[in-house]
């Protein structure tokens, strides 16, 4: 094997525990691994907005793949490096495609900086981000991708009903959220992403370290050079990696950078 000098780790059931927070030991295993002069970078389905504070709490700094990797993010300087958009006129194209095959379909539309909801589409609620009657209202200018919920299919085969119609003009992908999915530009993933930062350090896939619990990460893990499952990751996931480690509440990701470290 290549010697490792990047870390990449997915967030939501990887790094994070399942309250959402970075353990002090999954914190100090980040910072053992910058002190011997490894780079370590989210590579995650959340916007930009959503990573400063887990950023600052975990202590790193440089570039993050967001958004599934159609964004690349400068943390420090609060800037988008590189963002792969989904043209207007093809996701109004695609809302109705995906509409007519399933009439009971709800939409949001991310921009990355921002999101807007249909009515019938669950946010959280601390969102604060606007409704608007029909995603339409929020496809006049280029979009990070689309997000789709239906009230009775579960991601998986909503994924699949979805992948049948939009073919080629989409990047249909399932980040773990119940009855959500997205859809990103045609050949976004995270692979594409971190290949982009692998480009900009300067630092070959067979370099990387992956860490990953759903199907969104599996691009990223085929293109690292070593690549590992959490313990509570998804079948898929767990048949592709190279290695499982403990769940992300023992703070697997953690005790996989120490023994990396030695």
């Amino acid at each position: 094997m290549a010697p490792i000098r990047l870390i990449a780790s997915d967030l939501d059931g990887t790094l994070l525990r399942s309250d959402g927070t970075i353990s002090a030991r999954t914190r100090d295993a980040i910072h053992a691994a910058k002190d011997r002069g490894l780079a370590f970078a989210f590579v995650t389905a959340r916007p930009p907005r959503y990573i400063e504070g887990l950023a600052e709490a975990a202590g790193v700094t440089g570039m993050a793949v967001c958004s599934n990797g159609a964004i690349l993010f400068d943390i420090g300087a609060r800037a988008v490096m590189h963002h792969e958009r989904l043209a207007p006129e093809i996701a109004r194209e695609l809302v109705a495609a995906v509409r007519a095959a399933l009439p009971d379909i709800a939409f949001a539309a991310e921009h990355g900086d921002r999101v807007a909801y249909e009515p019938l589409f669950p946010i959280f609620p601390e969102d604060s981000n606007p409704r608007v009657d029909h995603v339409h209202a929020f496809c006049d200018e280029d979009l990070t991708k689309l997000l789709l919920h239906h009230p009775e299919h579960e991601a998986e085969l909503l994924a699949e009903l979805v992948r049948d119609t939009v073919g080629e003009r989409g990047q249909v992908i399932h980040s773990g959220g119940p009855k959500i999915i997205e859809i990103a530009a045609a050949g976004v993933s995270k692979a594409t992403g971190l290949a982009r930062l692998c480009d900009e350090l300067k630092v070959d896939g067979s370099e990387v370290i992956a860490f990953g619990d759903m199907p969104n990460d599996l691009p990223m893990l085929r293109f690292a050079g070593r690549a590992i499952a959490v313990a509570n990751a998804h079948p898929e996931v767990l048949a592709a990696a190279h290695e499982v480690t403990a769940s992300n509440d023992e703070d697997g990701v953690a005790r996989r950078i120490e023994a990396l470290l030695g």
